[in-house]
């Protein structure tokens, strides 16, 4: 994303890309921390974690199998035997077998805690288990049923093979499960791990978070702010003071008008009378009443150039949605009275007159009478301000969602 910014001239709205990489579990990651008398576990470096340690314990072989063992499906003779039904998932339409085969319940259980342990009772699994007596489907089953699954130990000198999931589980809580597990106050996991961990409590708690933070993203933009920083790109405030991010330093135009191009002056008074227009809006603009077509050319190749060299140097802010507006210029400072008293004793050491100097008892003239003016801006005051052309941009919009989190990322020096 840095090397993208980069590459262009292009200027992005922080609260946008915060939004982007919540969008993404790819793109973050979840910290969790614990209050002291309520310890979290783990299971494994960066693996799951839950506020029970029984329900990392019962889903632990499910979740680490491929670390310590080889998976190896079989083919065996057919099976023999009468069997008038076979059990069937409903949802997902998994056929289980002979209610009264030896194979049916570890299916069972093993169904329930590979799909469904994470959102419903084991009571709750059971009653979406119906009978079904088609011989077709009978026989489907027994076709599966040839399929045996084997489970060889890994990082052995004389690997072990079990012929059975209960067998290989049984021997994976005797070895491995009493290290894997460990408890903590914090854990720092992927936001992919994140959206599937076992326990309901956790993964309700981290999804209220998710909500939260996709409404007003203050902590992912602090951390993209300083990370955007740091990789010398410029933050600024803009657009009634959300946060962008850009790699130019933006500015406002400091030039004297006439010392520059009659056809960068007419840009910048475009912009100035309708902000927010893309290239091909001012393009109208600058033609418009031109009806040599010659003259019409002239001017939107000069507008190329001319609008490049002006986003490149900070003059004109060209937004990813194709959006060109002027910074904001800053409030003229507050009249300095000492500085003017300075330059007034100076006058009077020519003329050969005294000033009397300026004291904290001397009366101070309001910033009216001064030829100043004072002024005061706050988020209220900002929030009140009119829209561009009647209209509340798509990022103007989430200002409001966002003022709260930019207050809380540092203005850039």
């Amino acid at each position: 994303m840095i090397a993208q910014i980069k590459s262009a001239t292009v200027t992005y709205s922080v609260f946008a890309l915060a939004r982007m990489f919540l969008d993404k579990a790819e793109r973050y990651q979840v910290q969790i921390t614990a209050p002291a008398d309520l310890p979290l576990y783990q299971l494994g470096e960066g693996g799951a974690v839950a506020a029970d340690r029984r329900v990392l314990e019962s889903n632990a072989f499910v979740t680490a199998k491929d670390e310590f063992y080889t998976e190896e499906v079989t083919q065996t003779e057919a099976i023999k035997g009468n069997f008038s039904n076979v059990a069937r998932d409903r949802a997902s339409g998994t056929l289980l077998g002979p209610t009264n085969h030896h194979s049916y319940q570890p299916q069972l259980r093993s169904l329930y805690e590979d799909r469904y342990s994470r959102r419903m009772s084991f009571t709750d699994f059971q009653r979406q288990i119906e009978v079904v007596n088609d011989p077709a489907v009978v026989e489907q089953w027994k076709e599966q049923a040839r399929s045996i699954t084997t489970y060889t130990t890994k990082g052995e000198e004389l690997p072990v093979t079990f012929k059975s999931m209960a067998e290989a589980e049984h021997d994976f809580r005797q070895k491995h499960l009493p290290t894997l597990l460990r408890s903590t106050q914090d854990v720092t996991i992927s936001g992919v791990l994140s959206r599937r961990l076992p326990d309901r409590g956790v993964s309700r708690v981290i999804e209220n978070a998710w909500a939260a933070e996709i409404r007003s993203p203050s902590k992912m933009m602090q951390e993209l702010a300083s990370g955007l920083r740091t990789a010398g790109l410029n933050i600024f405030r803009h657009r009634r003071g959300m946060l962008f991010v850009s790699p130019m330093r933006i500015r406002a135009f400091g030039h004297e008008r006439d010392t520059v191009s009659v056809s960068i002056n007419r840009i910048l008074e475009k912009l100035s009378d309708a902000s927010g227009i893309n290239r091909k809006q001012l393009a109208e603009k600058l033609v418009s009443g031109i009806e040599d077509e010659v003259e019409i050319d002239r001017v939107k190749l000069s507008l190329a150039s001319d609008l490049r060299w002006l986003v490149s140097e900070g003059y004109v802010i060209e937004f990813n949605d194709g959006m060109l507006e002027l910074p904001r210029a800053k409030a003229p400072p507050p009249p300095n009275r000492a500085g003017s008293t300075s330059v007034q004793a100076e006058a009077a050491q020519l003329s050969g007159t005294e000033v009397a100097p300026v004291t904290a008892d001397s009366p101070v003239a309001p910033p009216e009478e001064a030829g100043g003016m004072a002024v005061e801006q706050t988020a209220d005051a900002l929030a009140e301000s009119p829209s561009v052309n009647g209209e509340i941009s798509p990022v103007a919009a989430e200002a409001a969602s966002a003022e709260s989190a930019e207050e809380a990322v540092p203005s850039p020096s």
